[in-house]
């Protein structure tokens, strides 16, 4: 009896042993359908769409200026530590649902903006609540919301670096980025 014991004791000490060493073999992540690692798509290769990552387009208009005169959606532009939306920023979101009524295969990504004042947290959650509300807006009007999709940059990209009010207010907007035509 002594000695079936301690085969097993032995036994169950060389198993431990031997899993703790061999330790468990690392999963390999699926490959990515997007791109990546054995996703089939080559490096700066974005499928389908060839779209920009998100900001670089805007980064771009801010840098150089807009491509075509404002492009073919305008900004809409909030009070100092608001997301409600003016009655300018309406008449402007009505111009740029009439764009979108006529160009029915457009998507847009909606990027809510803030001035620098502020913690960085308070003005993505500010940023995001802007695009929100233009996004809405322009649902109301009868624009898929399919179609919108939002991303709050905070303060992170201004139009403006100087430190002025008039500054500030070009800094506080939604800026409409089309994606596709």
């Amino acid at each position: 009896m002594r000695c079936a014991r301690g085969w097993y004791w032995r036994l169950g000490c060389v198993l431990l042993v031997t899993v703790f060493i061999s330790g468990c073999p690392k999963k390999t992540p699926p490959p990515s359908e997007v791109g990546g690692p054995g996703g089939g798509l080559g490096p700066g290769e974005r499928g389908e769409t060839n779209l920009p990552p998100p900001g670089d387009t805007t980064r771009e208009h801010i840098e150089h200026g807009p491509g075509e005169e404002g492009g073919p959606l305008q900004d809409i532009h909030f009070a100092y530590d608001s997301f409600e939306l003016s009655s300018e920023a309406r008449e402007t979101l009505r111009t740029n649902s009439d764009w979108l009524r006529n160009n029915s295969q457009a998507k847009i990504e909606i990027e809510g903006h803030c001035d620098d004042r502020g913690t960085a947290e308070y003005n993505l959650a500010l940023g995001a609540k802007r695009a929100k509300a233009a996004r809405d807006y322009l649902a109301s009007l009868g624009i898929s919301p399919e179609r919108l999709s939002t991303i709050s940059y905070g303060e992170e990209l201004p139009s403006c670096r100087e430190e002025t009010e008039s500054c500030w207010e070009q800094n506080r907007r939604a800026h409409f980025q089309l994606l596709t035509r």
